[in-house]
């Protein structure tokens, strides 16, 4: 789900907000593809990850990582769209991909190295990790502005916002406690 999120942004050209935003923004910027560039971005994130959340979610996670950029390199040429609305294809990526970090967290997993980051200071700083989050996202689009034009990042914003609603919505870690 969230590689197939990636197809329908790359498709349009739009972008989203942490690591994925990120190698998005930069295979845009150098014709590198996003797959090796979201693997690459996550590398340096693991030790923090295993320091923080374990080996087991260190290995889901790497797992998820690597799937989501050898999907995002073979769907490309399995489906094509015709004619996507940048609004739906917002939309739409945003529950897909939301959707896909639900199922992710679930499991005890992630697909970036922004978040990790962001727990690994609120552990040591006291520093709300959302507040982090929000940080590094500002300054992705806020690239993005300097990059794509603002229909563009305006589209990008309004995914991003339908990915954090569905998490924020449906996301609670009581909900998987086994009783």
């Amino acid at each position: 789900m969230a590689a197939f999120g990636v197809v329908i942004l790359s498709h349009l050209g739009l972008i989203t907000g942490q690591t994925a935003g990120l190698a998005l923004l930069i295979s845009y910027a150098t014709g590198w593809g996003f797959g090796p560039v979201f693997f690459a971005l996550n590398l340096p994130f693991y030790y923090l990850g295993y320091i923080r959340m374990g080996a087991a979610f260190v290995a889901k996670t790497f797992v998820a990582v690597a799937l989501v950029s050898a999907l995002s390199i073979i769907l490309p040429h399995q489906i094509q769209f015709d004619r996507l609305n940048p609004a739906i294809g917002a939309v739409l990526f945003g529950f897909a991909t939301g959707s896909a970090l639900l199922a992710l967290f679930r499991h005890g997993a992630s697909l970036g190295g922004i978040g990790i980051v962001a727990l690994w200071l609120q552990d040591k700083t006291g520093f709300r990790a959302g507040y982090t989050q929000i940080m590094v996202d500002a300054g992705i689009f806020a690239a993005a502005l300097w990059m794509l034009p603002l229909p563009l990042v305006a589209y990008s914003a309004l995914g991003a916002l339908v990915v954090n609603m569905v998490i924020a919505l449906n996301h609670s870690r009581d909900r998987y406690i086994a009783r």
